[in-house]
């Protein structure tokens, strides 16, 4: 913020935008009014640049309680219950400060699950960041998963799953998507409106201060050379004290006495006021004085915009404040009266009696404008589509067993143990199913049901193909669930992409998001929430094209799941699905080449997909299978590997590789594909079902006790040596 009179263009608005709020007010803003303006209709709180083709999700159905626009997704698991779900980027913050960018992300995720009056039950992650070696990459790793890791710890929800990739697009901007679910009474969910005017305002939670100001706008902009300048755009957590605030919430909501609430997030106390005051269609007042602050000296405009964590806005009855306060100051808290709702809808923002600024709640929260930029087809493509297996010198590569090493050894594929191991993922003890599998299984108290969670996205498919990379993020995160037994239910995705006034970042956007509708459409499931980050760009480089997909899934019967670890020596080791060696985008194509060179993605039969998943959930209801695993990254030998390495015993299997050469059938990516094993007296029963959903099967081999994984005559290796490889911590990788 200069000194003297700041310009529009120091809040990130154009001369139209400009002239637009001159307009609404009927005169010229003053300096208080346009940070307003500015941080509300930033990209991150507005959404105006991609509003228009957010449109083309599905966000309806018979199962959905709450869609988009409030602070969280809710659907209906049946026994009067609903899932409460979301995930949030943090990756700007994450860029300058990693260890406080991802530890409030979490903590900022969490809020929007409790204000939905549901129990936080878990948390997933989705990272991005660049090779290993490259500068800084180490440094925001560690710090990154530090973050993670103390912040869920702290406030006891457990970390249970997620994904961590490493591509060199991401090196100066990493990604840090976080998910979290929560369970709630159908019938108790609360959302973030105002109310009858008369009502009071409350701030309860944390005090503000300066950190956070601006974040909102921070994370509207690309990350230039002075990154580390952008510090106290970085918010500051307390996960003891969010803890608190939890439990004095959902006890407020116990009493009745809440009307509505929001977490002071991106935008802080503008968003929160505003948002709730629209949705309502009345006004809200505000005064200031009344706000607990951190610092006497804090100016009005940094109180309006500081995004100081752990901090709520509550509206309720005049009658009943003091209930609310009791609450809150029982769990050591402070929960002071800063306003009124009022009947003119207009967001008044005083000091005493001194009125600072004055501004139509509507066209803060609801009217920014919208764009729809243009979109242009990128150039490189016409190289993606081009690419044929013959381009590649296949022959030279004989030691398969030495490739698989390499393979497995990998970054994007070694075990995720090291992370998974720094979160506590068994608190509150509803875990069911352990980090490490295609997904978490949490349990749902006082039901026989289950959850199961999955994150996926993959930038280098969607690189070469936005629009068939996004369905394959969405089929492989339902397929996930569906390995563990459950039946796909919902979505909340995260869209992470560079700056949308490129016309080719904006068409990868625009691609994605159609590719993202038609598998939900597919599946029959809708996008009951989610986040779109953009201006996830440094020094001219935008990340790859990003979406990641969070699929909630539920099981039945929480003893009836499955994982993908071997279980017995004897039994049946069979692919369901069909192996065609595409290698285009894959993990292996990546290792052998010294290039980024990136090339078309596999594609995918929708009609095979859902067979598919019917076949292998009725298989887990009738208890005929042992174990079920997905083949993805690395293709059908690395899945192998982590079925063996998981469960500890070897498979000798009985491969004849005829047309296609043997590292397209090994380590190609075809989707689709499902790896299980089971009882050979259930084999006819397995067959049976797959002929009623004409499904092929591959019979492979079998589970045995000797460590050894033998693939017919190509690939031969002791399990010892594998985990070696497989099980490398990341803090010895090379940097």
């Amino acid at each position: 913020m200069s000194s003297g009179q700041p310009s529009y263009k120091e809040y990130g608005l154009s001369r139209k935008e400009y002239e637009q709020i001159k307009n609404i007010l009927s005169r010229k803003p003053n300096n208080l009014e346009l940070a307003l303006f500015g941080v509300m209709w930033s990209e991150h709180c507005s959404y105006k640049h991609s509003k228009k083709t957010l449109r083309l999700l599905p966000t309806e159905g018979k199962q959905v309680v709450v869609g988009p626009g409030e602070n969280a997704g809710v659907v209906d698991i049946g026994d009067d219950l609903g899932i409460a779900m979301k995930v949030e980027s943090h990756n700007h913050p994450s860029a300058v400060e990693p260890y406080q960018g991802a530890a409030t992300g979490v903590g900022g995720i969490i809020r929007d699950i409790f204000t939905m009056g549901a129990r936080p039950i878990g948390l997933l992650n989705s990272l991005r960041f660049g090779e290993f070696d490259q500068d800084r990459v180490p440094y925001l790793f560690n710090n990154v998963i530090s973050g993670i890791a103390d912040y869920g710890n702290c406030v006891g929800i457990p970390t249970v799953g997620g994904e961590v990739y490493f591509e060199g697009a991401y090196a100066g901007n990493p990604l840090v998507n976080v998910m979290c679910v929560g369970v709630v009474k159908k019938n108790e969910v609360m959302l973030g409106t105002a109310g009858q005017p008369g009502n009071i305002v409350l701030a309860a939670g944390a005090a503000t201060g300066r950190d956070g100001i601006q974040g909102a706008s921070f994370a509207s902009e690309e990350l230039g050379e002075d990154t580390e300048e952008d510090r106290p755009a970085v918010q500051v957590g307390d996960p003891f004290l969010e803890k608190l605030l939890i439990e004095a919430t959902l006890e407020a909501f116990s009493t009745d006495a809440v009307i509505g609430i929001q977490d002071m997030g991106a935008a802080g106390l503008t968003s929160s006021s505003c948002e709730m005051a629209a949705r309502s269609g009345v006004g809200m007042e505000l005064d200031l004085l009344s706000l607990p602050l951190r610092d006497e000296n804090i100016e009005p405009w940094e109180i309006m915009l500081s995004e100081s964590q752990e901090r709520m806005l509550i509206v309720c009855e005049e009658e009943r404040v003091d209930e609310i306060k009791s609450v809150y100051n029982k769990w050591d808290l402070e929960a002071e009266v800063i306003g009124r709702v009022t009947d003119d809808g207009q967001l008044r923002i005083k000091k005493g009696k001194d009125t600072l600024a004055e501004v139509p709640a509507r066209f803060l929260a609801d009217d920014a404008p919208e764009y729809d930029p243009p979109a242009k087809r990128p150039e490189y493509l016409d190289k993606v589509e081009n690419f044929s297996h013959h381009q590649l010198d296949l022959e030279k590569n004989k030691n398969y067993s030495n490739i698989l090493l390499k393979l497995i050894s990998r970054p994007n594929i070694i075990s995720r143990s090291w992370i998974y191991e720094q979160f506590d993922h068994m608190v509150r003890n509803n875990t069911v199913l352990l980090p490490g599998s295609d997904a978490a299984v949490l349990r749902i108290k006082g039901t026989d049901k289950a959850a199961a969670l999955a994150m996926d996205g993959n930038g280098r498919y969607c690189y070469a193909d936005p629009r068939e990379g996004a369905r394959l993020s969405v089929f492989e995160a339902a397929r996930n669930v569906v390995c563990s037994g459950a039946c796909p239910l919902a979505v909340t995705d995260c869209l992470n992409f560079g700056s949308p006034e490129n016309p080719e970042i904006f068409w990868q956007f625009k691609e994605s998001v159609k590719g993202i509708g038609e598998a939900c459409r597919e599946l029959g499931i809708s996008v009951i929430s989610g986040n779109v980050s953009f201006y996830n760009e440094s020094r001219s480089q935008a990340v790859y094209p990003t979406p990641v997909i969070g699929m909630l899934g539920v099981i039945d019967d929480v003893n009836n799941y499955t994982d993908r670890a071997f279980k017995n020596p004897g039994d049946i080791i069979v692919l369901c699905g069909k192996t065609k060696g595409h290698l285009g985008s894959s993990e292996y194509l990546k290792m052998i080449q010294e290039d980024e060179n990136v090339y078309y993605p596999p594609s995918i039969d929708c009609e095979k997909e859902l067979k598919l998943h019917e076949l292998i959930l009725d298989a887990v209801k009738s208890n005929i299978i042992n174990s079920a695993h997905d083949c993805s990254d690395g293709g059908l030998a690395t899945a192998l590997s982590e079925c063996c390495l998981s469960g500890s015993l070897g498979a000798k299997l009985d491969i004849k590789i005829d047309g296609m050469p043997p590292e397209a059938y090994l380590f190609g990516e075809d989707q689709s594909r499902i790896i299980i094993s089971l009882n050979e007296r259930d084999l006819d029963d397995f067959k049976m079902l797959a002929r009623r959903y004409n499904i092929d099967l591959t019979l492979l081999g079998h589970v045995c006790s000797k460590p050894r994984l033998v693939i017919g005559n190509y690939i031969d290796l002791f399990l010892e040596e594998m985990n070696d490889k497989w099980s490398k911590n990341f803090a010895d990788l090379p940097s």
